[in-house]
């Protein structure tokens, strides 16, 4: 790709999703559509999905985002529903889509409708969490979506090599499949918690310079996914471990590269995210023009029974696969929630797919062994293209409706700032504890201003959250905490605004502005955080 269209695909995706957010529609649907509009808009150039971009490029990445902000202790509590949802269910849609599409179209080899079955079987795994965490699910519902879209691309990427194989001429066997998978799995798997510790390590040990361990955070995906590929191993599960651990242990690292790390994955995340969505919507005249000998009536028909399909299969295997276990077992009744039927509609109907089903659907080869060409390749290219839309707009737009008509619960706001005090509040007891500690060595002496200080903090930290249940203020609708919060960042703004004055005066140089700047930027960060918990 270009340096201007790829700058143009970029610059306009991320401000079509500045926008989005003033808006009540959620990003990725805005950019598909303004995607759709933009593809036949005279002068715009052809965006093709490059599979050798976006498999070891762009899902990366994505990928280790979503699993540093996961829970480990989350995903693990709920390993039976993710590992059915993500194995499970991903096989069953790719066996269920597949037969249906052989039924339905003509002279389609039964593996090749595998190979779609395969493609379109996997959730993507930016939508579905991104609604999740906007609509304000609750917190078991969302960790299982989460936890799905991390290992689902891995089962439906081994699938599609193995249905791929039978149709190519390879040869591919019930026992080829299953050694595959397990190779892929377990291989992934082990390469993750190979390299996690010793990055990890690595890491904590470059504590003395954020930006080199920033700059290391960023390669670590890469790294993770090129050395599984490279031994044939899932480089998506890869990923997914070295993340999952490296969130864990986030609390090792120093302060600063915290604070950078977040900042700086939270960029890549939206510009990738914005620009994916994008390119799905920009692929329409690309996928349109390669249909051939399909007619578009013809081909709308066949779009519609795949798209039926792929939905109805969610919920053929989520009811199941949500209360057999509960039926099946008197230990997972007592350690698991009761659930009621609106819980799986919902974790049902949140299945939309995404950019990996289209970039894996490119990767499809143009030519079989022997140099015939791949049977119906422009027809499952569109299929694909079609599906992935149809979940977008079908399901992202009336999943925030269906979650209104249900009143499923959302979080419990009161409850989890309650919660969040009590921990708190055991936490600074545990500080001030060490401060009387240190304090009685002579070494440690402070003049009493400084040790007030100190304990201020302590108690503004501790009285912080406890202060968010109170009233509120009956004139401006606000707590006391926020009312509080507020005030602070006017001073600092007043501070912030005499710095630059001193600056501008030549009374200080730019380099004590900075970091004068700077100490007053952490304190606001600090401020912001509050008011957004």
């Amino acid at each position: 790709m270009a340096v201007m269209p790829l700058f143009l695909l970029v610059a306009g995706s991320a401000a079509i999703a500045g926008l989005a957010r003033r808006t009540p529609v959620p990003a990725p649907l805005m950019l598909v559509a303004a995607g759709l509009l933009a593809s036949y808009l005279p002068g715009i150039p052809d965006y093709t999905l490059d599979p050798h971009v976006v498999l070891p490029l762009v899902l990366p990445p994505l990928l280790h985002t979503a699993a540093l902000d996961s829970s480990y202790l989350d995903l693990r509590a709920n390993l039976r529903p993710v590992a059915l949802l993500s194995v499970g269910y991903v096989l069953f849609a790719t066996v269920l889509v597949g037969y249906a599409a052989y039924l339905v179209i003509p002279d389609l080899p039964l593996p090749a409708a595998l190979v779609l079955g395969a493609v379109v079987a996997p959730p993507d795994a930016v939508a579905a969490t991104a609604i999740a965490r906007r609509l304000g699910l609750p917190h078991r519902i969302t960790t299982i979506l989460q936890g799905e879209s991390l290992v689902n691309d891995a089962t439906a990427i081994t699938a599609y090599k193995v249905a791929l194989a039978a149709v190519i001429g390879v040869g591919a066997t019930w026992t080829d499949g299953i050694k595959e998978f397990a190779i892929a799995s377990l291989g992934g798997i082990g390469i993750g918690v190979v390299l996690m510790v010793p990055l990890h390590w690595l890491r904590v040990r470059l504590r003395e310079s954020a930006l080199l361990e920033n700059t290391l955070s960023l390669l670590i995906p890469f790294v993770a996914y090129a050395t599984a590929e490279q031994f044939h191993a899932s480089g998506v599960l890869a990923v997914v471990v070295v993340g999952l651990y490296l969130g864990h242990r986030a609390w090792q690292v120093d302060f600063e590269t915290r604070l950078q790390e977040e900042a700086v994955w939270k960029v890549i995340s939206f510009l990738l995210e914005s620009a994916v969505f994008a390119l799905i919507g920009l692929q329409l005249r690309v996928v349109v023009r390669g249909l051939g000998e399909f007619g578009t009536a013809q081909a709308l028909w066949y779009a519609a029974v795949v798209f039926v399909v792929v939905v109805l299969s969610r919920f053929v295997w989520v009811f199941p696969a949500t209360y057999l276990p509960r039926l099946l077992s008197s230990r997972i009744r007592a350690r698991e929630p009761d659930t009621n039927w609106t819980a799986p509609v919902i974790v049902g109907w949140a299945g939309m797919r995404g950019v990996v089903s289209l970039a894996v659907a490119f990767s499809i080869p143009t030519h079989v062994t022997g140099g015939g060409p791949f049977p119906a390749r422009n027809l499952v290219l569109f299929l694909t293209f079609t599906t992935v839309i149809a979940t977008l707009v079908v399901q992202g737009l009336t999943l925030p409706a269906l979650i209104r008509v249900l009143r499923l619960p959302g979080r419990d706001a009161q409850a989890e700032t309650l919660a969040e005090a009590q921990a708190q509040s055991e936490a600074s007891r545990a500080a001030e504890e060490r401060l009387d500690e240190l304090l009685r060595d002579e070494r440690n002496a402070l003049p009493g201003p400084l040790t007030d200080r100190l304990r201020t903090v302590l108690e503004r930290r501790r009285n912080s959250v406890w202060e968010r249940l109170g009233a509120v203020n009956e004139t401006t609708g606000e707590s006391a905490d926020a009312t509080y919060r507020r005030l602070a960042r006017e001073m600092i703004d007043a501070e912030r605004r005499v710095l630059v004055r001193l600056r501008d005066d030549r009374k200080i140089d730019d380099e004590m502005m900075r970091t004068l700047l700077r100490r007053l930027d952490l304190e606001e960060a600090t401020a912001y955080r509050e008011g957004a918990s």
